[in-house]
């Protein structure tokens, strides 16, 4: 059925299906019964799925990425979908309407997507009064991560003055955070992910975060387009700031993988963050050789790819703790998290 779905909401501007899909899901999931029966369909079973990553207890280990809900409109209607965690934003502290649309794009050829959103969202004053409405209500067992960034605007020498702004607000209402500098969608954004701009801002986190009585897990989104010698830096920063966890990785630049078609149609699409199962590739080398760098000590959270079961276990064994669905929820439909969690083997977690 969803493939039928789908390929109605293929018809329509990707941007606009998003929030007609997702806005349509509210509704349905405001009718008590409705939600109920929704719950039963696709939760999966949090007696098997069940995992504790840096001290929080996950029920279960999918998660959705960054950029999809980014304003905490949707998270009841994706606890009932079954995700075990969310990633709000990214948030910023200013709000912003991010790139001209359109700018998002799909490539089914090759089951991909190409995003140049540029941060848009609605500022953190905005995001946390819903997170606080959300905490309000009570019984979620969701976990929630605040994944911040900069405001265009925001000179690089001042970016880590925005990060602080967005961890300080919504330190309360989430249960860790996600530093990220790795979209390729704001300019001059990924250059925070070398080693001096990079250590300057995680410090300045890191210090307010352990000053406080229950410090949050800090983690740190990465690129998939790093080199080696950059990994090296990544991974002695994370142990030198004493980081909770990763995120590997975000969208890449890189075409290479795609098809002939596809390639075709990216160039006619133009800049911006790739994404979906041409990225797995990239994703499970820099994947593999962040585990190797941090000799496995360091908590990851994987993305890239994710379409299936056996693609989420492929990056479990090669030393995730968690992984993250994005383009394979648009591809795959609203029974992904289900599905995976039924095929991904107790051992790999």
């Amino acid at each position: 059925m969803y493939g039928l779905i789908r390929n109605m909401l293929f018809r329509l501007d990707a941007e606009d299906a998003h929030y007609f899909s997702m806005n349509m899901l509210k509704g349905l999931c405001g009718i008590a019964p409705i939600r109920i029966l929704l719950n039963s369909i696709f939760r999966p079973n949090k007696n098997t799925a069940s995992c504790t990553v840096f001290g929080l207890q996950f029920t279960n280990p999918v998660g959705l990425g960054a950029g999809f809900d980014k304003n905490a409109v949707y998270l009841r209607e994706l606890e009932t979908l079954g995700f075990g965690f969310v990633e709000i934003g990214t948030v910023t502290p200013l709000a912003q309407a991010g790139n001209e649309p359109p700018r998002l794009f799909r490539i089914p050829s090759d089951k991909a997507l190409i995003n140049r959103m540029g941060f848009n969202n609605d500022g953190v004053e905005r995001i946390k009064a819903r997170l606080e409405a959300w905490r309000k209500k009570g019984r979620s067992q969701m976990i929630i991560g605040g994944n911040i960034g900069k405001n265009k605007l925001t000179p690089n020498e001042d970016a880590w003055k925005d990060y602080l702004v967005c961890f300080e607000a919504l330190f309360d209402l989430v249960d860790y955070f996600v530093v990220n500098v790795s979209s390729p969608n704001t300019p001059g954004l990924r250059e925070l992910q070398e080693k001096d701009a990079l250590l300057q801002i995680l410090e300045k986190l890191q210090k307010n975060n352990q000053q406080r009585p229950r410090p949050k897990p800090l983690l740190l989104k990465i690129a998939p387009d790093l080199n080696r010698e950059q990994l090296e830096d990544i991974a002695e920063i994370a142990h030198a700031v004493q980081l909770s966890g990763i995120v590997s990785s975000n969208t890449t630049i890189s075409r290479a993988a795609l098809s002939e078609e596809g390639k075709l149609k990216a160039s006619e699409i133009g800049m911006g963050g790739l994404s979906g199962e041409p990225l797995k590739p990239l994703s499970n080398t820099i994947l593999h050789q962040l585990v190797v760098l941090t000799e496995g000590k360091i908590p990851v959270i994987a993305s890239g790819g994710i379409f299936t079961g056996k693609d989420a276990t492929e990056k479990l064994n090669m030393g995730a703790s968690l992984v993250q669905v994005w383009t394979g929820f648009i591809y795959e439909g609203p029974s992904i998290v289900k599905k995976i969690c039924k095929q991904v083997s107790f051992e790999s977690r």
